[in-house]
Parts: structure tokens; sequence; C-alpha cells
């Protein structure tokens, strides 16, 4: 091997990009390794049907983390997000419709058309959510307390256990519900229309293979409202050139401080020589050394596909098979030729700009999650419908549009033997989704020009997500903070001296935030030359 790196670093992907920059800011010799041709995992934007590019995976912005953006130039170098004019519309069954979003009277006007009581409960359910998502903003970019780290790491969970204690007892059991309770639970201790439910209860299945109905839920739909675009918190908007023109600047503020990216590199195995790392041996049988390898990949893939169990500690590999991930997506870009005409607002407006929800209750939620599990997809998936082209002209040829779709409920592994490698299984998810868009919106099929498809397969194949996992990993109390992966290294740190964490499989999880990358790399700051494990700091 030749002469070693201070880091290697598996993958491409945002927080990858992220953690390089940081390093080799600092001084470190960095080098991207990335299986693609192109850098940026899941925020890519390609072209899909000839003029027509799109967000391929990520397809919306409001995690990235402002301290990564600023850190990172990312405004300087062509940064540029829409917000939305209302976060969602959501269609419902008797052709009316609610709008989420637009500032707090507008939504209480939306409200009342569906319950006076829950207009009155919005501004208290708000106040709520935002003191509960200041203190996840609060502790995104910080590094959890690893348990078994001695006296140490009893320091700093009694320093962030803090934020918690200065709650109100009111905000306690709102944070403890949050945690475990289910999404119907805890919205039905709120609200009592089924329409303003559903506003509220899609956020928790986005990314999650669940019900509604499933205890833990609820954390998810916290999970989606702490981050902000431009300044606001909640808000949510479209990156213009697509998620791909955001790592694609994050390549170019990594380059400029001397971090290698070699595309077309895929890591066939992690490199172990007695109690540390050694480097990696790529898929072409070259091996690269280096001092530490820092895994931007998923725990599924890091841990049981490109280590050795003989490497790991028992009881850690153990665990790694029981790590639990698959979250029910299927992903597609669609080409239209004009915009869908919704039966509740057919004509173009802001509702086109907007999140628009095709799931118009908890319980049509909860039997896509039973369809999923019983038959292998909804037979009424829940449908988001993003049309980026409405604000970025980028995207598709004039007068023409493009949808993200993104759909759920469809099961990571297919049950009776059937594979998502069988075009007919595909076809059919396909079909379904498009007969779920042509119910609330008919003469969608007619404006369909082409279109891309990724099941959980294909995601899993073309981005290396298990199970098509958009999170790395079920976001479950389990599998959160301290215990992102496993409890005893969710500190960034892996369980060979030397590796290292940074993707969406550890804190905070999900999501295009940059924070695990940003938080990796000052825990490998921290460590210095000596690589010391697993003691921190």
């Amino acid at each position: 091997m030749s002469q070693a790196y201070d880091a290697v670093i598996i993958g491409g992907g945002h927080n990858g990009l992220a953690c390089a920059f940081y390093l080799a800011r600092a001084g470190l010799s960095v080098r991207i390794l990335e299986r693609r041709d192109v850098v940026g995992g899941a925020a890519v934007t390609e072209e899909f049907h000839p003029g027509f590019r799109n967000s391929v995976a990520s397809y919306t912005v409001s995690l990235l983390q402002p301290k990564v953006i600023a850190d990172m130039g990312l405004i300087a170098r062509g940064y540029r997000v829409i917000e939305r004019p209302i976060s969602n519309f959501l269609p419902q069954e008797d052709g009316g419709f609610l709008k989420l979003g637009g500032g707090l009277a507008r939504t209480q006007a939306e409200f009342r058309k569906f319950s006076a009581a829950d207009a009155e409960a919005l501004p208290a359910y708000y106040a709520m959510l935002d003191a509960v998502a200041d203190v996840l903003r609060d502790m995104a970019l910080r590094t959890p307390p690893n348990a078994g780290g001695g006296y140490g790491a009893l320091i700093d969970a009694a320093m962030q256990g803090r934020r918690f204690a200065k709650l109100g007892l009111a905000q306690q059991r709102d944070m403890l519900d949050l945690f475990t309770k289910s999404a119907r639970d805890f919205l039905d201790g709120w609200f009592e229309s089924e329409a303003v439910k559903a506003a509220f209860g899609f956020d928790a299945v986005v990314g999650n293979y669940v019900s509604p109905d499933t205890p833990g839920s609820a954390y998810v739909l916290l999970h989606h409202v702490f981050g902000e675009v431009n300044g606001k918190k909640g808000a949510w908007g479209h990156s213009v050139g697509g998620m791909g023109r955001i790592t694609q600047l994050m390549a170019e503020a990594c380059r400029e401080v001397g971090v290698e990216i070699s595309l077309e590199r895929a890591v066939a195995r992690v490199l172990v020589d007695g109690d540390k790392v050694a480097g990696v041996r790529l898929e072409s049988g070259e091996e690269i050394a280096a001092r530490r390898v820092i895994g931007n990949v998923g725990p599924v893939l890091l841990y049981n596909r490109l280590m050795d169990a003989s490497d790991l500690p028992a009881d850690f590999a153990r665990r790694m098979k029981g790590f639990k991930a698959g979250s029910g997506t299927f992903r597609m870009n669609v080409a239209l030729s004009d915009l869908p005409r919704f039966t509740a607002l057919p004509e173009p407006g802001e509702h086109h700009r907007s999140g628009i929800i095709l799931a118009p209750t908890l319980d049509y939620m909860d039997r896509a999650f039973s369809d999923a599990r019983a038959h292998g997809w909804s037979k009424r998936p829940i449908v988001e419908m993003l049309i980026p082209s409405t604000v970025d002209d980028s995207l598709a040829p004039l007068g023409r549009h493009v949808a993200s779709l993104f759909c759920q409920q469809f099961a990571p592994v297919l049950p009776d033997g059937r594979s998502w490698d069988d075009p007919a299984e595909e076809q059919g998810a396909i079909d379904a989704i498009f007969e779920t868009i042509e119910h609330f919106a008919p003469g969608f099929r007619t404006t369909v020009l082409g279109h891309s498809a990724l099941s959980p397969l294909g995601l899993e194949r073309k981005f290396g997500l298990a199970g098509g996992d958009i999170m790395h990993g079920h976001m479950s109390l389990d599998q959160l903070w301290a215990a992102r992966p496993v409890l005893g290294n969710g500190n960034y740190r892996g369980p060979v001296r030397g590796l290292y964490m940074c993707g969406a499989g550890t804190h905070p999880g999900g999501g295009v935030t940059g924070a695990p990358g940003h938080n990796c790399a000052r825990e490998v700051l921290r460590d210095g030359n000596s690589g010391r494990w697993p003691k921190p700091l």
C-alpha cells in the first residue's frame, strides 16, 4: 500500500463531504472514495428523461445545518433555496382540501373549515412543537454522551440533560409523548378533525415503514420540523438546480481545502490490522492505506458487508445484525406535459408549489401500511408530490414540468418469495401510484411523458441504502441519540481504533443535515494523531 492518508471516507454523500471539509481545513490529508460516477450520494440531480432533470432521491431542503452552510461558504458559491408559499396541500376524498402554512392566521382559517376547536388549538400546538424542536436544534451539533465512557461520559450526559431539565413540566410531558406515543395517539390529544390530523401526521410516516398507530412514530413527526430555510424555523424549500447543486457546491469547497475526491472507486473491505484500521481495499483490488477510515454509509452496509465479523467485538457484531433498516419508500421522477389538475383545485396556483400530500386521513395511512405488510405494497399508497419546475425553469423544457413522487408504503422485501427484480412487481407498484394520483387529479396519466422509478431494492443498489432506507436506519427510540447506531458507539467512533462513522446512521439521523459529518469531524480532530478510542474527551 502507498503512504497512508490521514483519513479515507467511504462514500461521497453530503455528510462525507462535510466531514472531509472540516478535516482538510484542519490540515489532514483526506480522500473520499465514491462508488458512483458522481459525487453527492442520494442528493444528486440527474437527467431522467430527455430534457428533464430532477433531484433523483433527496428532493427538498430544510434540515441542512446553517453552520455547515456558513462554514463551507455555500451561499457565496451559489446556494439558493426558494421557500414554499405554503407548506402542504391535502386534497380530501369529498373534493375539499386543506392548506397548511403561510402564517398562523391563514392556517387557522383553513382549519376552521374543518373544526373551530382545532383552529383555536393551533397556536398552543405550534408553541409546543417550537419548544421541543428548539431542544433538538440545540442537540443536533452535539456529540451524544457515550455509554460506558466513564466519568467523562457522565459529565457529558449531565451537561446535555440540563437542556431537558430547563423545560417546564408540561414541555417535559410533551417531550415524553413525542418520543413514546404513536402519531395518532399524540395528535388525538390536540385535534379532532381527521384532515387536520393527517396534515401533521404525514410527517410521522415519511421514510418510516410504520403505521401512524405504531408506538414511537410521533418522534419522526418532530424530526421533520426542527429545520429551517433562509432563517425561518420549520420552513421547507427547493434548492435551485436540485439537490445535486448543493453537493456540487460542497465538493467545490472540499477541493479548495485539498480534499481528494475519487469517483468510481467502490470499497469492498475495510482493512483491520490487530486492534486498529489499516485502510480499505477497493473492488478493483487496490488497497489504500489510511490512519482513519470514516464510513459515510449506513451501519448495515459498513458492518455487515464491508467488514469481517471477526474484526468486530462479538456483541457489537450480533447487535448490528439486528439493526433495523428499511423505510418502505418508492421514489419516482415524472416528466409532465402539463400541471396536474386536482379535483379540489384544478387551476394552477400556489398549491402546485407546495408539498402535495395524497393521504387524506390517518386511517388512509394505516391501511397503506397494512397493505404493504400483507401484499408488498399499498393498493392506495401515500404519495407526496412536489413540482420543482414551477419555481426552477432549469429542470424542464419551457411549458413542461417535472414532479418528484415520494411514495410510502412499499415493503423493502416482498412477501411470498417475490422480488423487486421482477419487472411486473415494479410496474404494479407504479400503476398503484399513478392510479392514486389519478383519483385526486383526473387526467394525470395523459400528461406523463416519461418517468424513472426506484423501488426499495433500486434505492439500495443505486445509492447503497440498505432496504431502501433513506434514513440509514429506523428512527425509533432504540436507535436514536446515544444509541445510534448502538449504545456504546453513539459518539461517531466505531468499535475498532481509527474507525469512525459520519452518515445518517449516527446522531441526529436522516435528512440532508450535514450534522453527522460536522460532528464526526470534530471527534476525529479531538482524538488527534493518537487515535484515542473509545474514551470520550
